[in-house]
């Protein structure tokens, strides 16, 4: 007999509320600023001066969102608590002549974004989403959140090797997805069809940042719905539940000792190199800022920075029953077992002994059980925005997360509880 739930799943409802809405980082960070809109923080634009006033404040760039509360009486060098996060997942993104097709067929070009798994994109139900930037250099979100899309597998009678070789996909050949028909493909028909549906006079939208999603709802998973399946938990999920940490300790009676923060950034699935990214200034300028608006110095600012930790939360591995051998053998996180304290000693992950030591005491403070990570020898490591926030900012970083399944596919599996644990965590962590 499977335990059953544990806890309350309004957290894990209000998550895949929080998936659907958010198909795309623009929509995600729009969804977050809401969620901490109710809360009681303000957004600042970086072209104002800024003030020190306490209370809750966040800056919106592209699909990055910087968000912090200042308790009343906050010292210029008081330390920042920070919950790292990223917004993006890998998909299939449009290209800048999205029009194409050939033998009757329409279709849209795509590039592939980051490392997704592609034969997860095959044969599912799409639909297309992002931001469109109109002539006046005003930016308007769109979400065409039904069947629009497919990407067509080829039938096993065309091609018998698969059942021998297994699936091989060429990313430019095999990953163009069909949405209608026609003979005549007309350069400009996909983003007429977008100012049409996001209600935009015709030939205004002069750029865009789009990309597919699937149109399959977050849903339970499993005889007593202990699992929950749904797109883009890597690292969507990290990202609700710093939302939902920085809101409870902005909420709460009690003022925190230090300043929290969530940095939700974009671009971590390549690289982090932008100015929305972990690998960008973004997040040392607004705590920057945020430091002179209190009537800080230098000095203030390097006292804050050495005092401040951050937990870099993204989701991790857990143990797969069907190849378990690619697992470290003494290291298996189960799900519904609590978040995981990811390791590497390449420092692929920035987790050191006092890290683990910080992420121990905001565990039990939070009463949350909690599972360590290590990567097998054999197999190469993954990274993070962790040792990026580390080494750009000299800030204490510690790896953590979710353990979930199918990392990178358009669908992911997690346990239904480890939502709520890491939200826990993350909220006695920003309290400390």
């Amino acid at each position: 007999m499977t335990e059953p739930a544990r806890f309350d799943r309004g957290h894990t409802d209000d998550l895949m509320t929080f998936l659907a809405a958010s198909p795309t980082p623009y929509h995600a960070v729009a969804a977050a600023a809401e969620r901490l809109e109710k809360a009681g923080f303000k957004q600042v634009a970086e072209t104002d001066a800024w003030d020190g006033t306490s209370g809750g404040k966040y800056v919106l760039r592209g699909g990055a969102i910087v968000a912090w509360y200042v308790p009343e009486g906050a010292a210029p060098h008081t330390p920042f608590r920070i919950v790292g996060a990223h917004t993006d997942s890998p998909n299939l993104r449009v290209k800048p002549l999205p029009d194409t097709g050939a033998h009757g067929w329409r279709q849209v070009a795509v590039e592939i974004y980051g490392g997704p798994l592609l034969n997860s994109w095959l044969d599912r139900d799409l639909g297309l989403a992002g931001r469109l930037t109109l002539r006046d250099g005003s930016t308007r979100l769109v979400n065409v959140d039904r069947p629009l899309l497919r990407v067509p597998q080829l039938a096993i009678h065309l091609d018998r090797s698969v059942t021998a070789d297994g699936l091989k996909l060429d990313k430019q050949r095999h990953m163009q997805p069909i949405w209608g028909l026609g003979r005549d493909v007309r350069d400009g028909d996909l983003i007429a069809f977008l100012e049409e549906t996001a209600g935009i006079p015709a030939g205004e939208v002069t750029g865009w940042d789009l990309m597919t999603h699937s149109v399959e709802p977050p849903a339970y998973l499993g005889r007593d719905r202990e699992l929950l399946a749904g797109p883009r938990m890597d690292n969507l999920l990290s990202v609700h539940a710093g939302t939902a940490a920085l809101a409870a300790v902005a909420s709460s009676s009690s003022q925190p000792a230090s300043i929290p923060v969530l940095a939700a950034f974009d671009h971590e699935e390549n690289g982090s190199q932008s100015d929305t990214g972990a690998d960008g200034p973004l997040l040392g300028t607004v705590l920057e800022r945020s430091v002179y608006a209190r009537g800080g110095s230098y000095e203030d600012r390097a006292r804050a920075f050495a005092g401040t930790v951050c937990l870099s939360s993204d989701t991790g591995h857990a143990v797969h029953p069907n190849y378990a051998e690619r697992h470290d053998p003494t290291h298996h996180p189960r799900v519904n077992g609590g978040p995981i304290l990811k390791v590497n000693v390449n420092n692929r992950y920035a987790t050191d002994g006092s890290g683990r030591a910080e992420f121990t005491a905001a565990c039990e403070a939070a009463d949350v059980p909690f599972q360590s990570f290590v990567s097998n020898n054999s197999m190469p490591c993954g990274t993070t925005i962790g040792p990026i926030t580390a080494a750009r900012h000299g800030i204490k970083t510690v790896d953590i997360g979710v353990a979930i399944l199918s990392m990178h596919s358009a669908r992911e599996l997690c346990g239904a509880d480890d939502p709520f644990l890491l939200a826990g965590a993350l909220t006695a962590f920003l309290e400390r």
